[in-house]
């Protein structure tokens, strides 16, 4: 592996060549670079030297007595392969300069030498090994970086011991170890269904290529195709030019298809084609090309109903359902409750610049009893909006804070309508409600609620700080 790319004026070259004014010629020429350019006329003598001290760079001779350019070309990418060798030929050994280059060497001269081309091509190699000094330390970062995201996003890192969260760990562990299967991940909204999705990816041999993340409820069904597989120029109005879809940029790591269930049927059918046989075809193109990707889906719909409804394809089910992963609800997990909150007290608090936040039993308690319609994601939140109303001091039951979930019922043909008929006339008790029913609909996802409200995340925050406990 290159570690530091060299300039010219820090080069070490070596030239090897039994005639003597050949050796010293090229030697003076290349001595015009900088550096430092040794020459020898024995190869016996330079392969000692070189075991003791690599250069970058070795100019040698083919036909020598003793050794050949070929054996000292072998001897020196054994002891140092980053060394760049330089092969000189007469014009008949033309067969052995291009076995030379299969070998290895970076580039072969006939003699005479043109000192011209040589200076080139050594000018040549510096950039080149400047190339490979960056690809190993881009290469090192991306390593590094995908270590982090596998440390981040590792099932060691989900909090639970309930038998019903710990099984569906297991199988994360499991799928990790098994880089090519498609997995599907069901559960109510806020159950965590990517950071499973994310955890089985970096968990994987795939962890240093992309993980994509697709959103199939937000995606336009007339842009679904272009999203998946791309699109080339000129393929319809607005496309300007070429564009890869979300599964050429999944290339060799993972595409996430969250809320699978609201894909449209005609997307199903070429997305199930696509699973069969690993070829994507952008729209406006004519030829196919293939991709090697992981795919993991998730929903929070009842699939078995929706192919029942005729609403989801049986056949693109099963052929995502390789393995199927069903995450339970949080009010199945009770006992997860207390070590969950001491989880995000301890995050969120760390993130914030806070202390860490002591929950007192009478808190603990609200927070136990609560239903969490929205799930771990909600219990989040409510625990983030406690740590800012409490300002230091310990958590009490009125820094808890819940969204009330109205019950599920007949909606009349008007209701929409009279929304804002609805609404009290005092301002502050209509922001209220406003903000109630925003987080009801993100399923109490703050950062959701803030984007339905047209405000930042922050606002909301003091907002929710001053409004009333019900």
């Amino acid at each position: 592996m290159v570690e530091n790319s060299k300039s010219e004026s820090t080069l070490q070259i070596a030239v090897l060549d039994d005639d003597r004014r050949v050796a010293t010629t090229m030697a003076a020429l290349l001595r015009t670079l900088g550096g430092s350019t040794r020459v020898y006329f024995d190869p016996a003598i330079f392969l000692t030297d070189f075991d003791k001290s690599p250069v970058d760079i070795v100019i040698s001779d083919l036909q020598m007595p003793g050794y050949d350019g070929l054996t000292v070309l072998r001897r020196v990418k054994a002891r140092s392969p980053t060394t760049d060798v330089i092969i000189v030929t007469g014009a008949a050994d033309k067969k052995s300069a291009i076995e030379a280059l299969k070998e290895g060497a970076f580039d072969f001269f006939e003699k005479p030498v043109d000192g011209t081309e040589l200076v080139e091509t050594i000018r040549r190699t510096v950039r080149y090994r400047e190339l490979l000094a960056e690809r190993d330390r881009l290469a090192g970062q991306l390593a590094y970086v995908a270590g982090r995201e596998a440390e981040r996003w590792s099932a060691d890192g989900f909090v639970g011991t309930e038998p019903c969260i710990t099984r569906c760990l297991d199988d994360v562990r499991m799928l990790a170890k098994a880089p090519g299967t498609s997995v599907l991940i069901t559960g109510e909204s806020g159950t965590g269904k990517e950071l499973v999705a994310r955890a089985i990816h970096f968990g994987s041999t795939r962890c240093e290529r992309p993980f994509v993340p697709v959103n199939c409820s937000a995606v336009p069904s007339e842009l679904a195709e272009s999203t998946l597989f791309g699109h080339v120029k000129g393929a319809f109005t607005g496309a300007v030019t070429d564009k890869k879809g979300s599964f050429d940029l999944a290339d060799g790591g993972t595409l996430f298809l969250d809320e699978i269930g609201d894909m449209p049927a005609a997307m199903q059918a070429k997305l199930l084609r696509v699973l069969e046989d690993g070829m994507v075809t952008p729209v406006g193109a004519t030829r196919t090309h293939s991709v090697n990707v992981r795919v993991l889906a998730a929903t929070n719909s009842n699939l078995e109903e929706r192919i029942a409804a005729k609403g989801f394809r049986a056949d693109l089910f099963f052929r995502l359902a390789h393995v199927h992963i069903k995450l339970p609800p949080l009010r199945e997990r009770p006992r997860d409750i207390p070590l969950l909150v001491q989880h995000f007290g301890l995050k969120l608090s760390t993130e914030m610049g806070l202390a860490v936040p002591v929950f007192t039993p009478e808190a603990m308690a609200v927070l136990e009893r609560h239903p969490y319609p929205g799930n771990v994601r909600e219990l989040k939140n409510m625990v983030e909006r406690a740590l800012i109303e409490c300002g230091g001091g310990p958590i009490r039951p009125a820094h808890i804070h819940a969204v009330s979930f109205p019950a599920a019922g007949p909606t009349s043909p008007g209701a929409e309508t009279t929304v804002a008929q609805a609404l009290p006339l005092n301002l502050r008790s209509a922001e209220a409600q406003l903000i109630r029913r925003a987080m009801v609909e993100a399923g109490g996802n703050t950062a959701a609620a803030a984007r339905l409200l047209g405000i930042n995340r922050t606002k909301l925050y003091r907002k929710l700080a001053m409004m009333p406990h019900e």
